[in-house]
């Protein structure tokens, strides 16, 4: 009788905690006799693999055992790799697929017609070809939105939240958020000493395009101002804030952190370069804007950093490790017994399995009432008896 077979990918970008997953998976396959098959590169595994072809599956398909998986875990990324690949939006179609009767559509973005094709008939294909019975998907919103569309297809699909973003609808944590985190404080303290010595504003900018968990919680552990995406802050009373800081410090100086997505009134938030797969644009670096202005309004030197890449970088810190190890063990027993369109989740400080979100609904969001005091400019620290431990529930 021939193994029972399941897959496993990472999707989007990378964060530290993904190779736990890997791990976890792994091993509970080997002691249950359960095949474990890492697809590399994310979706496009699926839409790209040509089955006839021996070097296209060492490309993408790789087994996974205890030999190749046994130290993952001490390190960060993903040994499976990762891509921005929508198999709904195909911009390319791999060469072997070139003359086949592939749909395809015709959007318009600025003015210019764009070809796109759906490779979905090709992943499902691919899982059968494979003998993939199970599959579980590890992502962001993206990631997650294509893996609710193999669901309703009849694909037996199981998700893990990541992203240091924090902004996955029906769970209060995802993988690389804790991470994301302390590396932001350890690198603001760090450059304190240089902000401190010039006797500048030092400004950060760190990821959170829709969502500002990331500037909220590194504020909340550095003990300074945040400007976030849910809220539009006054530009002349931030400016202001941050003098009044600077004076009052002996060592003459202020700090601020920066969603990605931060505005202010009357700020047009700038976008950059080629939509990726899901129609996502690079941002322009708003801690800039935000020099500019202080500089032009009060002569003030700053001192900028973008702190975003760095922030997925690197081992896994022990929150990180721990839900990660938990997530994949839990995304292994759902598969065990056959479930379906759910997702390993923190609820109310609690583990559970909730339904794959649904994208329609977007990125989770702060609660910016019981989360950000809008007259600061910073975190709000009192009132916290009865949240769960990261401060903002699920729903």
């Amino acid at each position: 009788m021939a193994k029972k077979r399941i897959g496993i990918l990472t999707g989007g970008g990378d964060v530290a905690g993904l190779n736990a997953v890997i791990k976890s998976v792994t091993y509970r396959g080997s002691e249950d006799d359960i095949e474990v098959v890492g697809l590399r590169r994310g979706w496009e595994a699926l839409t790209h693999l040509n089955l006839d072809d021996p070097n296209s599956r060492s490309h993408y398909v790789i087994p996974l055992n205890r030999e190749n998986t046994r130290t993952i875990d001490r390190r960060g990324g993903t040994v499976l790799h990762s891509s921005r690949v929508n198999p709904s939006k195909i911009q390319k179609l791999p060469d072997h697929l070139v003359d086949n009767d592939v749909p395809v559509s015709l959007s318009t973005d600025g003015g210019i017609a764009t070809k796109t094709w759906d490779l979905t008939s090709r992943v499902l294909a691919n899982l059968s070809g494979l003998g993939i019975e199970h599959l579980i998907a590890i992502g962001g919103d993206d990631t997650l939105s294509y893996a609710a569309k193999l669901n309703e297809l009849g694909v037996k699909i199981i998700a893990i939240p990541k992203t240091m973003d924090n902004d996955v609808r029906n769970t209060e944590y995802c993988i690389g958020f804790s991470t994301a985190i302390t590396r932001a404080s350890d690198a603001i303290q760090r450059q304190r000493t240089t902000v401190g010595s010039h006797e500048r504003i030092g400004i950060f900018r760190v990821f959170g395009r829709d969502a500002g968990f990331t500037a909220l919680y590194t504020a909340y552990a550095t003990s300074i101002r945040c400007v976030i995406p849910e809220y539009k802050v006054d530009l002349d009373k931030l400016i202001q804030l941050l003098i009044e800081d600077k004076r009052a410090n002996p060592s003459n100086y202020a700090l601020i952190v920066l969603s990605e997505g931060a505005q202010w009134e009357g700020y047009k938030l700038r976008e950059y370069g080629e939509p990726d797969a899901f129609g996502h644009r690079k941002k322009a670096n708003v801690a800039e804007s935000l020099a500019d202005e202080i500089k032009q309004r009060t002569g003030e030197e700053t001192i900028t950093s973008d702190l975003t890449y760095d922030l997925r970088s690197g081992d896994p810190d022990f929150i990180d490790k721990l839900v990660a190890l938990t997530f994949g063990n839990m995304a292994y027993d759902a598969m065990l017994e056959s479930k379906s369109g759910l997702m390993s989740a923190l609820v109310e400080g609690r583990y559970d399995l909730v339904p794959i979100p649904d994208a329609k609904l977007g990125p989770r969001k702060l609660d910016v009432a019981s989360s950000y005091n809008t007259e600061r400019y910073r975190p709000l620290y009192a009132n916290k008896q009865g949240l769960p431990i990261f401060l903002n529930r699920a729903s």
